[in-house]
């Protein structure tokens, strides 16, 4: 006797408005929806087409559950997607046009959709509940009240930060090199170009080592971190770093780092951008994390990069903001994390 899944719950939306799934030719009228929310609030884009479409239709929608809502001109006026991150934890998106009629009931019932549709994917693992992972930008008072209004709690703040890169700093001797008895290399690659598990599977235990101790830690399998890198239109294997320290003559795991590619800005170039870094405790205060950062600044002015960027907590334990802003870094804008936690017992 075969099983078969159960069709995706689709959500109730006002008068006028039609859920249905993306596809392939919606992509266009996805980036032109983010597009314009993110115009709305920070006055401009940074879309990257390639991520829209990843998680639309392509290997990033895999883990996704979504849906868009369509008026009844055909135009595409929301977006909202349920991502199945790891035990216990969805990423939930929900993007509503600028000018949508009936905006506040739509983005309503789209997240009243997520909650259900989270709590499906939570029991197909066999768990109880799960909490709601969304975000918005701090300015974005509209979606900050959705959020409220949907039972969310705003728990971070989040800097967004990029520093400039300088062609001279590929030269050698440009960038302060490691402190003694601390090494940074690339992952190692086979021959044909794909990585050596054994430095993937270091780099995912230093990472969630060095992070054990940071607000809303939890465990992400080796499996699922890896799969949601490689999602990621910009990810790339030799943008992955392992840092070690000397330990009684003994070269040891102290840190790592994972870098992916930022799309052309309006002039055209390509920047790097840091995805995770993290220093385990073992090697706090041994400059690893400025070895790990001066790598990357290097690595970006060889490829002709002008820019780094990244995020980091507004209020990290190990003062990491602190670190970024000697070293250049600036906050481009701020977003936040608000979460909302959910189970069968209690409801969506």
């Amino acid at each position: 006797m075969t099983e078969t899944s159960p069709l995706p719950t689709v959500p109730d939306l006002p008068a006028g408005w039609i859920p249905r799934t993306p596809a392939l030719a919606d992509h266009g009228a996805l980036v032109d929806l983010v597009a314009a929310h993110q115009r709305s609030v920070r006055g401009s884009s940074s879309v990257d087409p390639e991520a829209v479409a990843s998680a639309a239709t392509g290997t990033a929608s895999w883990t996704r559950r979504q849906v868009l809502a369509e008026d009844a001109s055909g135009r595409v006026g929301a977006w909202a997607n349920v991502h199945d991150r790891a035990a216990g934890r969805s990423v939930v998106e929900v993007v509503v046009a600028p000018d949508a009629a009936a905006a506040d009931q739509l983005a309503a019932d789209l997240f009243r959709w997520a909650a259900t549709t989270a709590l499906e994917v939570a029991a197909q693992r066999g768990l109880p509940g799960t909490q709601l992972d969304s975000g918005a930008y701090a300015t974005d008072e509209r979606q900050r009240g959705w959020l409220a209004d949907a039972g969310y709690r705003q728990t971070r703040t989040w800097l967004q930060m990029s520093r400039s890169v300088d062609a001279s700093e590929a030269e050698p001797g440009a960038l302060p090199p490691p402190r003694e008895g601390v090494t940074v290399r690339r992952v190692a690659a086979h021959d044909d170009g794909l990585p050596v598990a054994a430095d993937l599977q270091t780099v995912h235990r230093m990472l969630e080592e060095s992070f054990a101790d940071h607000f809303n830690s939890y465990r992400e399998s080796f499996p699922e971190f890896v799969q949601r890198l490689r999602e990621d239109p910009g990810h790339r294997w030799d943008h992955w770093w392992i840092a070690t320290i000397d330990v009684d003559g003994e070269q040891v795991p102290g840190g790592a780092l994972v870098g992916s590619v930022l799309t052309p800005d309006e002039n055209g170039v390509e920047g790097s951008y840091i995805d995770y870094i993290g220093v385990h405790r073992r090697s706090r205060g041994r400059g690893v994390a400025k070895a790990l950062l001066h790598t990357v600044i290097a690595d970006a002015a060889r490829r002709g990069r002008n820019r780094v960027g990244l995020e980091v907590d507004a209020d990290s334990p190990t003062g990491a903001d602190g670190l970024y802003r000697s070293m250049g870094w600036a906050t481009k804008y701020e977003t936040e994390s608000w979460h909302r936690d959910v189970t069968v017992e209690a409801g969506a």
